[in-house]
């Protein structure tokens, strides 16, 4: 059985620095994010918590190329592709909860 997974990008409240992940449960990911579960990552050093940027695909495997790609686009192009879905930066986490 094959699994979806979700691209997503997290950010900090002065939207400095901006973290792109990939993941099959991106409620529970963003909640470890938020709570800093893992007290050593880039995330919780730079203090990302803010789910600004989602997308989901019909297969992990197509999330990891998607996160790849991304990865590799320069920051203006990843703010842009922010403000089209999101333009105000909202944290998406609530929207999350109450699907």
């Amino acid at each position: 059985m094959q699994r979806g997974g979700c691209v997503y990008i997290m950010t900090n409240k002065t939207h400095s620095v901006l973290y792109i992940g990939v993941t099959s449960d991106i409620t529970g990911r963003a909640w470890e994010h938020k709570n800093k579960v893992h007290p050593a990552s880039f995330t919780a050093k730079y203090n990302c918590d803010l789910l600004i940027y989602y997308v989901f695909y019909s297969r992990i495997e197509e999330a990891i190329t998607a996160e790849k790609s991304l990865k590799n686009r320069s920051r203006s192009y990843k703010i842009n592709l922010i403000n089209d879905i999101n333009p105000h930066w909202r944290d998406l986490y609530e929207d999350l909860l109450n699907e």
